[in-house]
């Protein structure tokens, strides 16, 4: 099974401010559905919370420490790593989408990474964990201007460990 990460962060790694995603990025959003759908996601009960909903088309699995956590109709709750890399034996790729101490404690089990990045600087308190990046070769890239609907210059960037 491939485990991927995928994340949008600023220059300086910044995921959110809080709860929330300090910008507004169509696109962003619209890659981390076309790169998301169909496979099983994992999120952290408070980025979950975060969402409207369940995501459509995905097998949503939220990680939680709190044994009594109830998720809504359609969801999974698992209560550690390990659990989830079970659950998923089989699945092709197994798709890590936040929040920080998710990140962290998928990291080393991450294959690939699917990263953002917003070429500005934000304010905010989460940041996408630091990794060594001697140990990730860029596979592809690509790079997008700002337009009237995403205000900032970005880069799709794919990274498979060494």
């Amino acid at each position: 099974m491939i485990v991927s990460m995928i994340a949008a962060m600023d220059k300086n790694r910044l995921i959110g401010n809080g709860p929330d995603i300090p910008w507004q990025m169509p696109v962003d959003r619209r890659h981390f559905r076309d790169m998301t759908i169909g496979k099983p996601v994992v999120m952290g009960r408070k980025t979950f919370e975060t969402l409207k909903r369940p995501l459509g088309k995905r097998r949503n699995i939220i990680l939680t420490r709190n044994r009594t956590y109830e998720a809504p109709k359609g969801c999974i709750v698992a209560h550690s790593v390990e659990d989830i890399l079970q659950l998923c034996e089989g699945t092709e790729e197994l798709m890590i989408c936040g929040g920080a101490p998710i990140y962290e404690a998928f990291l080393p089990h991450a294959n690939r990474l699917y990263l953002t990045r917003i070429h500005a600087t934000f304010k905010g308190d989460v940041y996408f964990p630091a990794f060594d990046t001697e140990a990730w070769q860029e596979v592809k890239r690509i790079d997008g201007e700002p337009d009237e609907k995403n205000p900032y210059p970005y880069s799709f960037v794919f990274l498979e460990r060494k």
